[in-house]
């Protein structure tokens, strides 16, 4: 993610072909900034991939997309929210519509949707594929369905929120009780304890790697995210599991995982990867 959590999110996925923006919740200048340390420019994406209409995840879109024109990809009702709440960007002409649920591809990476519980007006998960690689993206849920979890289990890396210690959240004296009871419920964010069982359930299958994101700024630390699923991983003897707690003021190391064949004008292997970034605060 070029940026992860109160701040804003986005995601650079990319493969030596295809180049996908997840998300844009950073200001334009910002993405384009955090893109350029990744080495690519925004005309080189294939595509912006949104996962929700909220602004810490689309505010950034209108002024990227007027300049440089990417395409959007989007299900109906996403797009329709941004559409009403945006004047130019219902004047884009590049929307790329797909059903909830649906599979696709972009260039050489296969894209499959599925719904996920949160409050907004058609939310989805992805996950993605390029060869023997497999990353899954689940950044703002209330809780896991078994459709989010059947859909993970072939994913080496996962991408997860961790938006909130609950006694942290308990005691933020910033925020009314019914902010608390939304960010709580079944259409809200993951805990840390919450996000360590949906992990726990995805260790059968072939998960190497878990990247937590989209922490609270007020309501968690990335210590307390990293030391619940620690516990977990220590408690299911799977403590060589890699580890990583995305943050605002970093940029990550690159996650390569798996790899794809060389296609029949190429020589060489390429890797997917999954890179953050920190939005300056």
């Amino acid at each position: 993610m070029l940026g992860s959590g109160s701040a804003g999110n986005s995601a650079l996925i990319a493969t030596d072909h295809c180049r996908i923006l997840v998300d844009g919740g950073l200001s334009a200048r910002q993405l384009v900034l955090r893109l350029a340390l990744c080495g690519v420019t925004p005309e080189q994406l294939d595509g912006v991939l949104l996962t929700h209409e909220h602004g810490d995840h689309v505010c950034g879109l209108e002024v990227l997309c007027r300049k440089f024109q990417v395409p959007i990809y989007c299900n109906a009702l996403t797009a329709e929210a941004i559409r009403y709440g945006c004047d130019s960007l219902g004047a884009h002409r590049n929307w790329r519509i797909f059903r909830t649920g649906a599979d696709f591809s972009i260039c050489n990476i296969t894209v499959e949707t599925f719904p996920v519980p949160h409050d907004a007006v058609d939310p989805v998960g992805f996950a993605f594929h390029a060869g023997t690689g497999g990353l899954g993206l689940i950044t703002d849920l209330g809780y896991a369905t078994r459709l989010i979890v059947e859909r993970l289990r072939q994913v080496q890396t996962l991408v997860v929120e961790t938006n909130h210690d609950e006694k942290l959240l308990q005691d933020d004296p910033h925020r009314p009780w019914p902010v608390k009871q939304r960010i709580q419920s079944r259409h809200g964010h993951l805990s840390n304890t919450a996000a360590a069982a949906v992990i726990e359930q995805l260790l059968p299958g072939k998960i190497e790697r878990v990247v937590l994101g989209h922490l609270s700024r007020d309501c968690n630390t990335p210590a307390l995210a990293a030391n619940a699923v620690h516990l977990l991983l220590k408690k299911c003897q799977r403590t060589e599991l890699e580890l990583y707690c995305a943050g605002q003021t970093e940029i990550s190391p690159r996650f390569r995982i798996g790899q794809t064949e060389a296609g029949s004008f190429q020589s060489t292997f390429e890797n997917i990867f999954f890179q953050t970034a920190a939005v300056a605060l």
